[in-house]
């Protein structure tokens, strides 16, 4: 019989940017999260990435990154100008921290109609 090796099992912290040592892993969370809702709408509309890129105002090759999830020349403010102009709302709510918090956070949170 095969001896089983053990398997090192790290639980996630809810963020894999902040579990994977980025610098900002909130910031990169957010703007993972505000690209998936486009990669949705996108989906859901049945656009092709050209059809798509004359919507947003930009290149094809962009919408193949942004679609592809890679988001370095895109920043949190940008994507949110793409989604505006596919139509979706787009809020910032600025709260006070909880006491138990050390720090804010920054979040994208989807509000189902």
């Amino acid at each position: 019989m095969a001896k089983k090796s053990a398997i090192l099992i790290t639980p996630s912290s809810g963020n894999v940017f902040a579990d994977l040592g980025f610098a900002e892993p909130e910031e990169e969370l957010a703007k993972a999260q505000l690209a998936s809702r486009i990669q949705d709408i996108v989906k859901q509309r049945r656009l092709t990435q050209v059809a798509a890129a004359s919507l947003m105002g930009i290149d094809q090759p962009k919408v193949s990154a942004l679609l592809n999830g890679r988001l370095a020349n895109f920043s949190s403010g940008r994507l949110m100008r793409l989604l505006t102009t596919l139509g979706q709302d787009v809020e910032i709510v600025i709260r006070a921290k909880p006491r138990r918090r050390q720090r804010g956070r920054v979040r994208v949170v989807e509000a189902h109609a």
